[in-house]
């Protein structure tokens, strides 16, 4: 495990949802460079740490940021895709861009180094170290041709001034650009921290949190693109192959009380 060496658990937790999903349901996930890594990590640890839903929560957010990516590059054939706190993510394997297409990845220093010794640096994509809410890493994206920004589980653990301040901030670099990023309410966020609090993990707890993508639009000044509930077509795709709690706890996630969504902004 040399590559792994000194690897955080939270950088593994969403790396083994990827994992479990393209083993148990390959039709609706699937992600061939995470299963490459799957005997040099602890997996089965991680594994049996977490439920069915766990691990479909984890995977959906980046099937369907993969779907509105492959949309933007279908609409902007020359364009670039930055990825904020990119951690081990594999999205660049997934989608498998054109040469037209650039992917930034940006990371804290130490999360860029581990990435590198473990990914590697691929045609097209970019290992950018750097502070998020420092914008000297924007100085080197490319600013001449369509920006998409990805920002997927980071905004849950900072205030909500700190997100809208980014959002605010971002558009002045890139005019223009198309932001996707997770986003829970009130409720669920309350939910989730209290299940958070019972886990003994203090240094967890999430922040942000926003009752419609529409509301934090207006508070960034930007155009709400789209909406989208997290669990829509694994429910209708995979259905009774899931087990009970995990279909019941989709549907309120989707449609009850407790919301979990991606919002897609255009700046």
């Amino acid at each position: 495990m040399s590559r792994f060496e000194g690897v955080a658990d939270t950088m593994y937790i969403p790396l083994a949802a990827r994992i479990y999903v393209s083993e148990h349901f390959p039709e609706y996930f699937y992600d061939e460079k995470a299963l490459s890594l799957k005997n040099d990590m602890p997996y089965e640890t991680i594994a049996g740490k977490s439920s069915e839903y766990f691990q479909m929560a984890g995977a959906c957010r980046f099937y369907n940021t993969d779907q509105m990516i492959r949309t933007f590059m279908e609409e902007h054939p020359v364009c670039a895709v930055v990825n904020i706190g990119c951690g081990l993510e594999t999205a660049y394997y997934r989608i498998k861009p054109e040469k037209n297409v650039k992917f930034y990845e940006i990371d804290l220093p130490e999360v860029i180094d581990i990435r590198r010794r473990v990914l590697g640096e691929s045609e097209n994509e970019i290992l950018i170290s750097g502070d998020m809410f420092d914008f000297s890493w924007a100085e080197g994206i490319e600013k001449t041709i369509p920006v998409m920004v990805t920002v997927i589980g980071v905004f849950q653990y900072f205030e909500e001034e700190r997100v809208t301040g980014f959002l605010q901030e971002l558009k002045k670099f890139f005019p223009g650009l198309q932001v996707i990023f997770d986003a829970m309410t009130a409720k669920a966020v309350k939910y989730a921290n209290n299940y958070i609090r019972k886990t003994g993990n203090k240094n967890a707890e999430l922040h942000f949190c926003t009752d419609s993508g529409e509301c934090i639009a207006c508070q960034c000044g930007m155009k709400l693109i789209e909406e989208r509930p997290f669990f829509c077509t694994a429910r209708k795709q995979l259905k009774r192959k899931l087990k009970l709690y995990t279909r019941i706890a989709m549907k309120v996630v989707d449609e009850g009380s407790r919301r979990g969504f991606l919002v897609h902004l255009q700046g």
